[in-house]
């Protein structure tokens, strides 16, 4: 079988890991990659959103699947092009993928199907939107949400009115997002804790993957801006078999009813953002695929070969697959350019990857490029060094001890990852 990949990030580095691990396929091919991909898929200088070339490409090669890793072609219709062309691909359509390229409209879907959320409102003009916040308590936090795709950076939570009113005008009028913030969304401010719960699902069967928790924030304790994901761990404690028992019996099922209702096609990975409240899990977000370090610290676990999972949810079949996990706790670090989410340099030499063991830890390249045979940093997120073991707590020590044989100038990443799970115990 040959395959091809969407995409060029630490998320596409490792589903090519674990792709690579197929005896049924024969080549891999990836587009554009980085310095991790390229050892492992043929690069293809064709970007993620030229749906067209890509197309072309997949039928020029005889390509048998293409899985999908980012949103954006998600959201500009690949599949359906893709299917329009006869072409096998991974990914929900473009209309199953508005769950997560409009916050309104998942917030909309959620509340027609009943699937516990925060109370919302949305505006397109910034005078509503103004005098919305003119009647909200001026000491009541507040998240404010760009409705489009902003590579996980278009929430900010708000500890007042005051700050509510200047996210609204950066995101709507000073075009902080750009056109994703030309729409927002107010949400209501649940106090809680998150988890992540992605699943595997041909719009009818579902598989629940290991729950995890990602860490958005730049700094140390969850402070500073948002990021597109700082580490993750895996399995979170507070997704307990209590709450993945209500989540699978009565969340799930209304998510996937509520697609069928819809006429939405949506064969791939689902992520689930939940909040927990007081044990009751309230749905915050929809991505449409795999998450970014979620992917990086969930696939490691996977004992049953992806590509079977890949060829039996395309083809509608994924409840005749028993898909099987290790039992056992994974960790991942995203090693940042010193700067990240803001202005960074790129272009500086890493160095310490063959003092990294394979049985240390996994090393997912993200932002890397290879320049004159040496593998230098190419974006904000650089790489993701991931560890298996038998616990939270021994899983961590085991990652650190990676992460620091691991040197580039300005290198940032946080210290304490897995914080909330380590504290309580």
């Amino acid at each position: 079988m040959k395959v091809l990949v969407v995409g060029n990030g630490g998320r596409e580095h490792a589903i090519v890991w674990k792709l690579s691990q197929s005896s049924k396929i024969q080549k891999i091919y990836c587009t554009i990659g980085n310095s991790g991909i390229e050892k492992l898929a043929e690069t293809v200088k064709i970007k993620s959103d030229d749906i067209n070339s890509l197309a072309a490409f997949a039928a020029k090669e005889n390509i048998d699947y293409t899985f999908v890793g980012p949103e954006v072609p998600l959201a500009l219709g690949i599949v359906d092009y893709f299917k329009e062309k006869n072409l096998k691909i991974f990914g929900p359509s473009k209309k199953g993928a508005m769950l997560e390229a409009s916050k309104s409209f998942s917030k909309n879907f959620m509340k027609k199907y009943e699937i516990p959320t925060a109370e919302y409102a949305s505006f397109e003009d910034f005078k509503q939107a103004k005098d919305f916040l003119d009647k909200w308590p001026e000491d009541k936090k507040i998240v404010v949400k760009a409705d489009g795709l902003a590579a996980g950076k278009g929430v900010v939570m708000c500890q007042n009115r005051k700050e509510a009113l200047n996210a609204a005008e950066q995101m709507m009028l000073s075009k902080a997002f750009g056109d994703s913030g030309t729409k927002i969304v107010f949400e209501e401010w649940l106090e809680g804790e998150e988890v992540s719960v992605l699943l595997f699902t041909d719009g009818k069967f579902f598989e629940i993957m290991p729950p995890a928790q990602d860490h958005k924030r730049i700094g140390e304790k969850d402070t500073g801006l948002n990021t597109g994901g700082m580490g993750a761990y895996t399995p979170a404690p507070i997704a307990t078999e209590k709450l993945l028992k209500d989540i699978k019996e009565n969340i799930v099922p209304k998510i996937l009813e509520g697609l069928q209702k819809e006429k939405i096609d949506y064969k791939g990975v689902l992520y689930i953002g939940f909040m927990i409240v007081k044990d009751r899990p309230y749905v915050l977000e929809f991505n449409c695929r795999f998450g970014d370090p979620e992917t990086q610290v969930i696939l490691p676990l996977l004992k049953t070969d992806l590509f079977d999972i890949m060829a039996n949810t395309v083809n509608g079949t994924l409840g005749d697959l028993k898909i099987d996990w290790l039992k056992k706790s994974a960790v991942t670090v995203v090693i940042a350019s010193g700067g990240y989410p803001e202005k960074h340099v790129n272009g500086y030499e890493i160095s310490g990857f063959n003092d990294v063991k394979p049985e240390e830890a996994i090393i997912f390249h993200a932002g890397t490029k290879t320049e004159n045979g040496k593998t230098v940093t190419a974006g904000g997120r650089v790489l993701a060094v991931s560890a298996v073991s038998d616990d939270i707590k021994s899983t961590v020590d085991k990652v650190y001890k990676s992460v620091e044989k691991i040197k580039f100038e300005n290198s940032y990443y946080r210290r304490d990852i897995a914080w909330r799970v380590l504290k309580n115990g």
